[in-house]
């Protein structure tokens, strides 16, 4: 079909040498589109923090909330990129099949995106039943009633996004979100302050914005699509109305524990910031801090994990056995090298990638700064434990193997490492530091745990006969 080494399978002779181009050729661009997303994000805050601190603070609250519910969503649609590198090596032209679990995909996008609309509808009562200051929840109810219309283009920008990259065009992806920066920007600054003759919305208008941006970047994989011929060959919008009910079947059992293992770590941290917060403020917002840096590092190990998926899925797909040890072990090698460097930099210039967020040279943040300081080291430890659960995770994505993995991960997040995180921070002296202790043995436990069920996949059966 194609000689594009993304898609083309090496050859024995080319070996590993072959295999870890290729796996680097599809990760960079997705681990760049991965930190121009956190860009995207960021933008709206910049913008929010202008309105004032509880305007800050009520769209925390609802983007919290959104992400918890649609981050995880993502995960069940992204793992059409599973179901279409199989059908790839299975057949080399799977076109039919490759058009049925997109139309699948999308199918699902819009059906849980419009499922979400009532939780996030109600975002007011649920922000007073955890206790929040009535005014913020209030914003934050008015801010979640926009912000929920993003829930559906999102989501299919998911099932996009995960076909270009299965088809060897990962780029897309990173042009279309690095341009979306640009256009969260613009938008920000017209809906929230009121420019080019749009009202001043304030908070929400940040919602509004985030809206356009999500449609935009939704419309701009349609035009990518259409605009490549190896992609437009697919016809992934043709016959939409058609169901293809085993395919969605498929989706649904295979995709459900992608979202409740996302949900899972999500929920690890979450819990992590309310446990920081009984603590002290200082500790709180060191911790804010720490963990902004790490999840920065962790867009490249996710992005690695994401080409994994991929790239084992083709090999999953052709029954290929030594294809998948090469594959999986690539990207897991490749995964912890890059997060040895990021832990290196942590322990070497801890100072100077803090000075990014904040004067370290103000005495008011003298306390604070101490806090994000020892966190840092600890998150460099659990560095390696973070890249490989993530690259672990999509090697067995690969496989098609969900079930189990999503199994280890709630067992290794919440047994040890909240149960570790709860203990040693409010247990023993080690408070902040006790909890962040806690997170890197969660993250350890999970790596170890499914970087072995990879090892054992042929014993357990996970490698087609």
């Amino acid at each position: 079909m194609t000689t594009d080494p993304i898609l083309k399978p090496p050859r024995a002779r080319e070996g590993w040498r072959g295999e870890i181009l290729a796996t680097l050729a599809l990760a960079w661009p997705l681990a760049l589109a991965n930190t121009a997303q956190m860009m995207v994000h960021a933008i709206d805050v910049i913008f929010v923090a202008r309105l004032g601190e509880d305007a800050l603070a009520a769209s925390s609250l609802g983007i919290s909330l959104f992400i918890v519910v649609l981050g995880s969503l993502t995960g069940m649609t992204g793992f059409v990129a599973a179901l279409i590198a199989a059908e790839l090596g299975r057949r080399k032209h799977a076109v039919r099949e490759v058009r049925r679990s997109v139309r699948m995909g999308l199918w699902l996008a819009v059906g849980l995106g419009a499922v979400t609309l009532l939780p996030l509808h109600f975002g007011n009562a649920i922000m007073l039943a955890t206790g929040q200051d009535p005014h913020v929840a209030d914003l934050a109810g008015r801010f979640l009633r926009i912000l929920m219309w993003a829930g559906v283009p999102m989501l299919c920008s998911s099932v996009l996004r995960n076909f270009v990259s299965a088809l060897g065009r990962p780029v897309f992806a990173t042009m279309i979100t690095v341009t979306a920066i640009g256009v969260g920007a613009l938008a920000n600054y017209s809906f929230v302050f009121g420019h080019f003759g749009m009202p001043a919305l304030g908070i929400e208008g940040s919602a509004l914005a985030s809206v356009t941006v999500s449609c935009f970047i939704c419309a701009s994989y349609v035009v990518a699509i259409y605009s490549d011929r190896r992609l437009r060959r697919y016809r992934v919008f043709g016959n939409w109305w058609r169901p293809e009910w085993s395919r969605l079947r498929e989706l649904l059992a295979k995709g459900s524990p992608v979202a409740f293992t996302i949900l899972a770590e999500i929920g690890l941290f979450a819990s992590a910031a309310f446990l920081m917060g009984r603590i002290g403020p200082a500790q709180l917002a060191a911790h804010a801090l720490a963990l902004q840096l790490a999840s920065i590092a962790f867009q490249i190990p996710f992005g690695v994990g994401q080409a994994a998926t991929i790239r084992v899925g083709y090999h999953f797909g052709a029954k290929d056995e030594d294809g998948i040890a090469r594959a999986g072990w690539s990207a897991l090698a490749i995964g912890a090298g890059v997060m040895l460097l990021s832990a290196g930099l942590m322990v070497l210039a801890p100072l100077p990638i803090l000075r990014l967020y904040v004067d370290v040279d103000l005495p008011q943040n003298a306390e604070m700064i101490a806090f994000a300081v020892q966190f840092m080291m600890i998150a460099a430890a659990f560095q390696l434990s973070d890249g490989v659960q993530a690259v672990a995770a999509g090697v067995l994505r690969g496989l098609q193997d969900t079930r189990v993995p999503m199994w280890l991960a709630l067992l290794g997040y919440w047994v040890p490492g909240l149960g570790t995180a709860v203990w040693l921070g409010f247990y023993t002296p080690l408070a902040g530091t006790g909890i962040w202790i806690g997170l890197a043995i969660g993250l350890t436990v999970v790596a170890v745990l499914l970087t072995l069920r990879f090892a054992a996949r042929g014993r357990i059966g996970l490698v087609p006969a």
